[in-house]
């Protein structure tokens, strides 16, 4: 079985790109962030004539999350149980779906925008929601994934350099804490391996060719339990994805596992 996550940066954008991506890997579960449409502009159409029923959880503008699937998708929960609000809306940065025999989250965690940034505080708070929400599957028998953009790196080791980062969002203690309380509910950080250089790089900035000099961060994580963690087979990030017009500034992390 197949399982992969990729922030697409708008499913409208990247249509073409992304059902190409779909046919040529055989990919049977996808978890897809930042979907930039409303859920009745989501091309549910195009994906199930490729054989993939889709949970949508958008409302247009940004944000936006999705699963698809080719093996079920059943027990569809949309949106982040007991999630804090931001300027009044629970934005759409959550769906949760069973599909075959593995039950996987897809989520966008919010960007935090700066340290001290109201938007940050409500990071924190997603974070402990998410964290309350999975635990329960996390420690459960079945396999079961929180798999999407997580606007965190874990480590100093997945930014090209932790000196650019010094002070920002996506590096700082509360946030890396938080990571670690979620994994601790049971859950293992899945390290895919690079197709090229030797950190999984998941995300270059458009700007500054972040790509080709491979100024990157590993921001998109696979988060497995115990019985989805010993099933992997194999992970990756696949980096070719991220090259040529029209590339999500993402990179999609694939995981194969022998369920």
């Amino acid at each position: 079985m197949r399982i992969a996550t990729w922030n697409v940066n708008s499913i409208t954008a990247r249509l073409p790109r992304l059902l190409a991506w779909l046919e040529s890997t055989g990919t049977d579960v996808l978890c897809i962030q930042e979907t930039k449409c409303a859920a009745d502009q989501f091309p549910v159409g195009q994906l199930r004539e490729l054989g993939y029923e889709s949970a949508v959880n958008a409302t247009g503008r940004w944000n936006g999350v999705a699963v698809l699937s080719k093996v079920g998708l059943a027990d569809v929960v949309t949106g982040l149980p007991g999630g804090p609000e931001y300027e009044g809306v629970q934005e759409p940065r959550a769906v949760s779906a069973t599909c075959g025999p593995v039950r996987v989250w897809s989520v966008y965690v919010p960007n935090g925008r700066e340290v001290g940034h109201e938007h940050f505080a409500y990071k924190l708070r997603w974070f402990e929601a998410l964290t309350k929400a999975v635990a329960e599957d996390a420690a459960g028998g079945r396999p079961f994934a929180v798999l999407g953009d997580y606007n965190v790196a874990p480590t100093d080791e997945d930014v090209w350099d932790p000196a650019v980062f010094e002070g920002l969002t996506h590096v700082t203690p509360a946030e890396r804490d938080a990571l670690a309380t979620l994994r601790g509910t049971g859950l293992t950080d899945v390290l895919p391996r690079p197709l090229k250089y030797d950190r999984p790089y998941t995300y270059w900035d458009y700007r500054q060719l972040g790509f080709p000099k491979n100024r990157g961060m590993r921001i998109d994580l696979v988060y497995g339990n115990a019985p989805f963690a010993e099933a992997v087979s194999d992970a990756y990030v696949d980096r070719e994805e991220r090259k040529g017009k029209g590339a999500s500034d993402h990179a999609p992390v694939v995981v194969d596992l022998d369920v």
